[in-house]
């Protein structure tokens, strides 16, 4: 007997196997009531007919989607990248999968991603928050299970995940002080801004001044996005106005290795002339020569916390009240700082 042309139901395998859909169903799911003989006939009938489960209909039925969205300003970043496979990893332990999107980083990208035309695809959100208003997030009407991650100050409605950007970059800049450096490059800060990552992360690098007592010299910072080719320029630039550094904090790993590229092309030595860190310890800066010092962001248990909070409000934890959760930062030295 061929396949048929059409789509394959569980009744067309029972008719083929000689038994009930309810011993087709008893397979499918693992249930012990069939008998050994009759499961390899069934399953033989799976085979020969190319019949498939249909897990959309079966999480419908449950009233659920099986899916999680994650809504992140970009999909390039390594970060970004290696967040959606820590929290895939943690959620298909609860037979839910991730559909990652991006936002561009905009106020409509992340508007769209939590309206309720879009939560309807899912059975929960998790949402990195940039350029939304706080004010307007927090008029948003939806019950849908949400957890926000981000530096941004957020409604106190939601679950909220972030890093500690000013005690990581605090860190990384004490280590470069107390090791000789007096004038550090900082790459992509923003000085003074709002609560942003660049804000806050320029907040920790002057804080690390002021508790050595070293001066900040303002032309020291370069304002620019954080890739590869930006950090490459920023070191760039700086040795075209002929300012002086012998060390550069950079904002991201990637704006670091940038700068590492910069450096090396000048025929500057790294950490002999001048030392260098990052932050967020992607997986790739362990790999480079020398090997990047950098900060971890608490990766492990940002995701674990993002996957216990959601998971929470999946399983109805209704009254329960809205958590923040500041994950600690750690200083991870390399080859690229004494």
């Amino acid at each position: 007997m061929g396949k048929p042309s059409s789509v394959v139901t569980m009744a067309d395998v029972a008719r083929f196997a000689g038994v009930s859909t309810m011993t087709v169903s008893n397979v499918i799911n693992g249930r012990p009531r069939v008998g050994p003989e009759t499961r390899e006939r069934v399953l033989a009938a799976i085979g020969e007919l190319g019949y498939q489960v249909n897990l959309a209909a079966r999480h419908l039925r449950a009233g659920r989607t099986g899916v999680v969205g994650l809504a992140v300003p970009e999909l390039e970043r390594p970060y970004f990248a290696q967040l959606a496979g820590r929290l895939a990893d943690r959620f298909e332990a609860h037979d839910l999968r991730i559909v990652t999107e991006r936002t561009g980083a905009s106020r409509e990208g992340e508007m769209a991603a939590v309206a309720f035309s879009r939560l309807r695809m899912y059975d929960g959100l998790i949402l990195s928050v940039v350029d939304i208003d706080p004010a307007e997030l927090g008029q948003l009407r939806t019950d849908a299970p949400v957890v926000m991650i981000g530096e941004r100050a957020l409604p106190s409605r939601f679950d909220h995940v972030m890093m500690d950007n000013v005690d990581g970059a605090r860190q990384a800049v004490a280590h470069l002080l107390a090791h000789g450096a007096r004038r550090i490059a900082m790459i992509g800060g923003d000085p003074g801004g709002t609560a942003t990552m660049p804000a806050l992360r320029a907040e920790g690098y002057a804080i690390a001044h002021a508790e050595a007592g070293v001066p900040v010299d303002p032309e020291l910072n370069t304002r620019c996005s954080f890739g590869l080719r930006d950090g490459y320029d920023a070191i760039r630039g700086l040795r075209d106005r002929g300012i002086g550094f012998d060390a550069v904090f950079g904002l991201t790993d990637v704006v670091a290795m940038g700068a590492l590229r910069a450096l090396a092309d000048a025929g500057l030595r790294v950490p002999d002339d001048v030392q260098v860190i990052g932050f967020d310890d992607i997986e790739e800066s362990a790999y480079l020569v020398p090997s990047l010092s950098t900060v971890n962001p608490g990766h492990e248990a940002m995701a674990d916390a993002i996957t216990s909070l959601l998971t929470a409000q999946l399983a109805g934890a209704a009254g329960a009240e809205p958590q923040e959760v500041v994950v600690p930062a750690r200083l991870v030295l390399r080859g690229t700082t004494r």
